[in-house]
């Protein structure tokens, strides 16, 4: 599982620095969360194809490996995917140019590692971008853990759990691919901050519920066996909901916000900034969460005792996510305004000479002009009276 976060984290750093590398702030508002619309079509189908091979496996006869048989499949489209992607990376570094940025005027030192980290600590921008990756996988981690626990109590077998995982990613594909498409026109209409505070909204709601159904599941049950339920399935079904709309949420507008607000920075702090926050920020958030769960398990003795302390404890974490996306969305504001006039100046800079070259059909002459504004052009030097042509 270790190596599986450590490829999820460095698939994410090499994908959004090259997006990043090749993209403007104007290009990703369209173009963001469009990328995360392929990503999540691939998720359909492969929630199919698990469901596929979970199927398979249940018709084989007896004496067949079908898990080896169904890793062997899975894993072979996996290599035709990769291959894919390295022609699409050749394909775009020798085809695509990368766009004009204006240079910043202040140069960053380099840096040590140590130094570097002080750096990021100092910066209050990386500082809150780091608490929205933190304060999400631990969110994130809180809900996700207890509901899985759940799911694993009411699908005990192998086959059962792997065909409703299928179920699960076809669904997060699906309500992630409307998110995706809602999601240009809302980056458009509010912005980016609007944006950025959609996605701990939507945990905080769904997660609010997601734990009130485990807390006051058994007075529900009478209620709950109605709709033929009972409140293990109802929690497993309303925690399922909870992470497809936090994570469609995610895919579509916290990973495209995040990755928006590194563009404006100056090269030396978003390399750093992106490489501490992606591959030291995202497992903080994740082994965060575990370990609080861990402390309070310790604490109370079991994880259902720990419930009402692990919601008291989202409401904070999200809360604090809110707070440092306000303050985000104002620095992103300013250092687009800053980038935008520095732009302006240059094409100034460059629309000058080209004007005063045409106004005056001589460079020096412009020039002569310009240094001497009181001496006037040639047709009134010509008409005006003077002492030494009366002489």
């Amino acid at each position: 599982m270790s190596w599986l976060n450590s490829g999820e984290a460095w698939f994410s750093v090499l994908f959004w620095g090259f997006a990043n590398q090749i993209t403007t702030v104007e290009e990703a508002k369209k173009f963001y969360p469009l990328f995360g619309l392929g990503a999540n079509v691939a998720l359909v189908f492969s929630g199919r194809t698990v469901k596929y091979f979970s199927q398979m496996r249940e018709n084989l006869g007896p004496g067949v490996d079908g898990w080896a048989i169904s890793l062997k499949g899975m894993m072979s489209i996996v290599v035709g995917m990769g291959l894919a992607i390295c022609f699409l990376y050749w394909w775009v570094n020798h085809n695509v140019p990368l766009p004009t940025r204006s240079q910043k005027k202040k140069e960053k030192p380099k840096m040590g590692t140590m130094e570097s980290l002080k750096f990021l600590v100092s910066s209050r921008y990386i500082r809150d971008l780091a608490t929205l990756v933190v304060a999400y996988g631990i969110s994130i981690n809180l809900v996700e853990v207890t509901w899985k626990s759940k799911l694993k109590a009411q699908f005990p077998t192998p086959n059962e759990y792997s065909s409703f995982m299928g179920d699960f990613s076809t669904a997060t594909g699906i309500a992630t691919f409307t998110m995706m498409l809602l999601s240009q026109w809302i980056f458009n209409k509010y912005g980016w901050g609007v944006a950025a505070k959609i996605t701990p909204t939507v945990l905080l709601l769904t997660g609010v519920g997601f734990f009130s159904l485990i807390l006051f599941g058994d007075p529900l049950a009478p209620a709950l066996a109605k709709f033929g339920l009972t409140p293990l399935l109802a929690a497993v079904y309303v925690g399922a909901m909870q992470n497809i709309f936090s994570k469609s949420a995610k895919y579509s507008l916290f990973d495209p916000c995040k990755e928006m607000a590194y563009i404006p920075l100056d090269e030396d702090t978003k390399v750093k900034g992106k490489a501490a926050i992606d591959v030291v920020c995202n497992p903080l958030g994740k082994s965060g969460g575990a370990l609080i769960q861990q402390f309070m398990i310790l604490t109370f003795g079991s994880l259902a005792n720990s419930t009402p302390y692990l919601g008291g404890i989202l409401l904070v974490i999200v809360l604090a996510w809110l707070g440092a996306a306000k303050s985000l969305d104002g620095q992103f504001s300013a250092l687009r305004q800053e980038e935008e006039l520095e732009k302006e100046m240059e094409r100034a800079a460059v629309k000058i000479p080209i004007v005063s070259s045409n106004e005056s059909g001589n460079g020096s002459l412009g020039s002569s002009s310009t240094l001497n504004p009181t001496g006037g052009d040639s047709s009134n030097a010509s008409s005006e009276p003077s002492s030494p042509r009366n002489i």
